[in-house]
C-alpha cells in the first residue's frame, strides 16, 4: 500500500516548491493529497497540486459539502505522515496555540500521524521568542523538523529561514514513511 502523505502548503514565497515536493513524492510511490491554506494560493494554485497527485486539492474546511462525512477527520485518520512545507509562523502559532481555524490546522489537531514541518520564513521571524516557543511547544508534543536552512531569503536578508532543499525533504519523509525517523 502506498503511504499516505498529507502535503500542507502554507502561504510563503517557497509554496512554489510545493509542485516539486508534490511531484518527487508521488513518483517515490507515495499517495499525496495536498492541503493549502488561503495564503498558499496566492503563490501556487490548487489546479497544479491536483495534477501533479492525481488527488483532489483541500482547501478549505468547507470543501467537503457533498458528503456527511468530515473530510478534514478522514485525511486526519489516514495519513501515514503529515508533511507541511513550507510551514510559516503563523501555522507554528496556530498549531503551537491549538487552533483550527482552516482545514490544516485542524487536521494537524486531529491526526495521529507524525507532522514534519520544513519552515520557510525571514530570517527574523525564525529567530522571535514567539517561534522559538512555539518549536519547542510543538517538539514537546513530538512534531518532527527539517530545517530552515542558512542563504539569501527572498525578503532580501540572508540567514536562516530558507525551505530546506526539495531532494532532503522528499528522503527525510521517505525515511520516516519506512519507520526509520531519524531525530528532529
Amino acid at each position: 500500500m502506498s503511504p499516505r502523505i498529507l502535503l500542507g502548503i502554507t502561504g510563503s514565497i517557497a509554496a512554489y516548491k510545493a509542485a516539486d515536493l508534490a511531484s518527487q513524492l508521488t513518483k517515490r510511490g507515495c499517495d499525496v493529497t495536498a492541503v493549502m491554506t488561503t495564503d498558499a494560493q496566492e503563490f501556487i494554485t490548487p489546479l497544479t497540486l491536483q495534477v501533479l497527485t492525481k488527488n483532489p486539492v483541500v482547501t478549505g474546511l468547507y470543501d467537503e459539502k457533498q458528503s456527511w462525512r468530515p473530510g478534514h477527520i478522514h485525511l486526519a485518520d489516514h495519513a501515514d505522515l503529515v508533511l507541511i512545507a513550507p510551514a510559516t509562523a503563523n501555522i507554528l502559532a496556530k498549531l503551537a496555540a491549538g487552533l483550527s481555524d482552516d482545514a490544516l490546522s485542524a487536521i494537524c489537531l486531529a491526526t495521529r500521524a507524525p507532522i514534519l514541518h520544513a519552515p520557510a520564513m525571514n530570517g527574523k521571524m525564525w529567530s522571535h521568542p514567539a517561534t522559538r516557543r512555539n518549536v519547542e511547544t510543538l517538539t514537546a508534543w513530538g512534531h518532527h523538523w527539517i530545517g530552515p536552512e542558512e542563504g539569501m531569503l527572498a525578503c532580501g536578508y540572508e540567514g536562516p529561514g530558507r525551505l530546506w532543499p526539495v531532494e532532503g525533504i522528499v528522503e527525510r519523509v521517505m525515511e520516516m514513511v519506512a519507520g526509520k525517523t531519524p531525530p528532529s
